[in-house]
């Protein structure tokens, strides 16, 4: 079986414990570090990185609010991750 090239970053993605709850804590809305920091119990450096794994996958994006980001779910991120499973016949937008 092959896998889309597509799939396969986001299905990581959202495989990891902390990356799920980070994306659970974004369906309530907008966030900023500071506030995702106090949910998910891991080193700030680690939260980056897992940060930066939800956005590379696309299921994130960030906003620039003075020296503050504010992260969120992707727009298209729900689709994205239904057209990663196995027999997905639905079309990213």
């Amino acid at each position: 079986m092959t896998i889309d090239g597509d799939a396969l970053p986001i299905l990581q993605a959202v495989a990891d414990p902390v990356r799920w709850a980070v994306l659970a804590i974004l369906g309530d809305g907008t966030r900023c570090v500071c506030d995702l920091q106090a949910h998910v119990s891991v080193a700030p450096n680690l939260l980056s990185y897992h940060l930066k794994v939800l956005r590379d996958a696309g299921l994130v994006t960030t906003t620039r609010r003075g020296r503050w980001i504010d992260y969120s779910i992707a727009e298209d991120a729900d689709d994205r991750m239904r057209s990663a499973l196995p027999g997905s016949r639905v079309a990213a937008r």
